[in-house]
């Protein structure tokens, strides 16, 4: 697929292909590369945010960390797909390619766990692909938590987007290979920790209550497709029962709608 800027146009906003415009010959783009159909670039913002376009021959997706709610893409993939049409960056498969060929497996599974120390956001990506051990709500719950601890950290309320990108996608990566039970507890321990801390949050409220329906609908999806017994399933339709009634008041007809939609497509 060529692309191009009238194509890029399209495919987001006047005002955010002006603003990819400018990060892109701002300098913005600290990093960009390539391997195989997959572009991925660092993208200087008020955070570093990472940017992942796929390029197929009839269709591009693109995704970014960055908490952009609005239509089309964002400033960020913008910028990188101007870069893109202007320098495609070189394909670096072919030579990672031939270095695997001659790397030990030995050498090649220490190189692994050494990354994955250092990694957390890749550790569960590579858990979730390939692991089998049980995913904990509590555990990810408190993970999220720390975010919102660590957004509070010079002011008392929650005033910028937090990115909630790498549980959402670990949930993904989950339901790809059919297993509901761990993205249902990705999803739960979204919600929840967002509802638990509806009352920190002083701004962007439109980003955190589209991250909390959008970890509901995930659920809700997850439970119905694991095809539960009786029992449960109201274990898990207990959850959001529990929530519609003690959670934040905030929330509480997005939780009763969950579990009315849930009982039904049951």
């Amino acid at each position: 697929m060529q692309i191009d800027e009238a194509w890029i146009r399209d495919r987001c906003t006047d005002a955010v292909f002006e603003r990819g415009q400018h990060y892109r010959t701002d300098g913005r783009i600290r990093r960009i590369d390539r391997f195989g159909d997959v572009v991925t670039a660092i993208v200087q913002g008020s955070s570093q945010y990472d940017v992942t376009v796929e390029l197929d021959e009839s269709n591009i997706e693109s995704r970014c960390t960055c908490p952009y709610d609005g239509p089309g893409d964002c400033k960020h993939v913008v910028a990188v797909l101007l870069e893109i049409a202007a320098d495609p960056p070189a394909d670096d498969s072919e030579r990672v390619t031939a270095v695997l060929d001659d790397v030990s497996p030995a050498d090649l599974r220490a190189f692994v766990r050494a990354v994955l120390a250092e990694r957390p956001a890749l550790r569960d990506r590579f858990l979730a692909r390939y692991g089998d051990a049980a995913v904990s709500f509590e555990e990810l719950r408190d993970e999220i938590e720390a975010l919102f601890d660590q957004y509070t950290q010079d002011h008392p309320a929650v005033t910028d987007a937090i990115d909630f990108w790498r549980f959402f996608e670990m949930a993904e990566r989950y339901r790809e290979r059919d297993r509901h039970f761990a993205a249902a507890a990705v999803y739960r321990a979204i919600f929840t920790a967002i509802d638990e801390n509806e009352g920190r949050i002083d701004g962007a409220y439109d980003h955190h209550a589209r991250a909390l329906q959008s970890a509901l609908d995930g659920y809700v999806d997850c439970v119905i497709a694991a095809d539960l017994d009786q029992e449960r399933f109201e274990t898990y339709a207990g959850v959001l029962a529990e929530l519609s009634s003690a959670g934040s008041p905030v929330n509480d007809e997005r939780f009763r709608r969950a579990l009315e939609e849930l009982e039904e497509r049951r």
